[in-house]
């Protein structure tokens, strides 16, 4: 039997109740499997503001490092937002972890459920069969290049800057994940003017070559925005720098039709982070009313990137369909007839317990 360490940062607003029906997934998984989860709770975000003025604490770090995977929920407060002189916020945290834990890649696969395909702005011959996913470059780019203000406030800079090295890591997830699927990586850039994205055309386009199984297609960042609204099934692996993945994986959340629904993985150099790509959504924090899906959905693409684990990972995935094909949905998807949080982790649970002991 093999135990796996997870810590378990919640965060703020609705962040800890959808995290605690991931959980509860992940118990019910346990009860048939050999492997066993070991949850270490720990501080992040607002919370961590309130209780040591550090948005990131120390001991939250350690705790990380030392766990095999991490289970994130939200962070996020109107009193930070509302503050412009505030010079500790949450989000502070959340991109030191990034930083700390060298978490360059950021996933984010984008599919329909057929249930709820009414609800997506886009028309539904439009979005059948959508099933893409995206890598984004999380640690590079004009996010964390050098930033200026000049000239008494009137004149400001932020470098973007890309190295060799920093496009080859992630470029090579991005290949091995198309050989898994559909075999077509889609370089999304600005290569027309921007140097950095010759960059990564000229290095992306020489890593292709051990790849010979796999398609590459280069697409500048404006038509690939019209294309994942006008044809997104034609995508399968996208592959992009900081800022434009920032963008086009928000572009393409909306496909579903709920943020609620959609995961999301951050991988790197070490332990990996995994979370729903929803905010903390602090006015319906305590209501019961926040989608656990796309934290139900991180903890099943965990079980796939950081521990291996296939078919439990694609039981939790029929599980979720199931709760959306028999109308157990939390508002956001229903207004009328809707179930709350831990109605909706209650079902997903039982059709894991179920269906496991259905192929033991």
């Amino acid at each position: 039997m093999s135990k796996k360490k997870i810590a378990v940062l919640s965060g703020d607003g609705i962040g800890p109740e959808v995290v605690a029906e991931a959980i509860k997934v992940l118990r019910a998984l346990e009860r048939h499997s050999s492997v066993r989860f070991e949850f270490s709770e720990a501080l992040v975000g607002a919370k961590a503001i309130h209780a040591t003025g550090n948005p990131l604490p120390d001991e939250t770090l350690n705790i990380c490092i030392s766990s095999d995977a991490i289970l994130f929920g939200a962070i996020g407060s109107p009193e930070f937002d509302k503050d412009p002189n505030a010079k500790v916020r949450p989000e502070q945290g959340l991109l030191k972890l990034r930083k700390e834990l060298g978490l360059f890649a950021n996933i984010r696969p984008v599919s329909t459920f057929r249930a709820i395909q009414h609800l997506s702005p886009l028309k539904t011959e439009i979005i059948n069969n959508v099933d893409f996913v995206v890598f984004r470059e999380l640690t590079g780019g004009i996010y964390f290049g050098k930033k200026e203000i000049k000239e008494g406030g009137k004149t400001a800079t932020d470098l973007c800057e890309y190295t060799e090295a920093e496009i080859i890591r992630i470029a090579r997830l991005a290949f091995e994940s198309a050989r898994t699927r559909k075999r077509k990586v889609t370089l999304v850039d600005k290569a027309n003017v921007l140097e950095t994205s010759r960059l990564w055309r000229k290095t992306v386009k020489e890593l292709s070559k051990s790849y010979p199984d796999v398609e590459l297609e280069n697409m500048y960042v404006d038509n690939a925005a019209m294309k994942i609204i006008q044809n997104p099934s034609s995508f399968d692996v996208i592959l992009t720098e900081n800022m434009f993945g920032d963008i086009l994986t928000d572009e393409a959340s909306v496909i579903s039709g709920s943020l609620g629904l959609m995961p999301s993985a951050s991988i790197g150099t070490g332990v990996s982070l995994f979370e729903p790509i929803h905010g903390s959504y602090p006015e319906g924090a305590g209501k019961g009313i926040a989608n656990p899906i796309g934290a139900i959905l991180s903890a099943a693409m965990m079980l796939e990137y950081a521990f291996g684990m296939t078919e439990e990972s694609s039981l939790i995935k029929k599980a979720v369909n199931s709760s959306l094909n028999g109308g157990v949905v939390t508002k956001d998807l229903n207004f009328q007839n809707f179930y709350f949080t831990s109605e909706v982790g209650d079902t997903v649970a039982s059709m894991i317990r179920q269906e496991v002991i259905e192929l033991v």
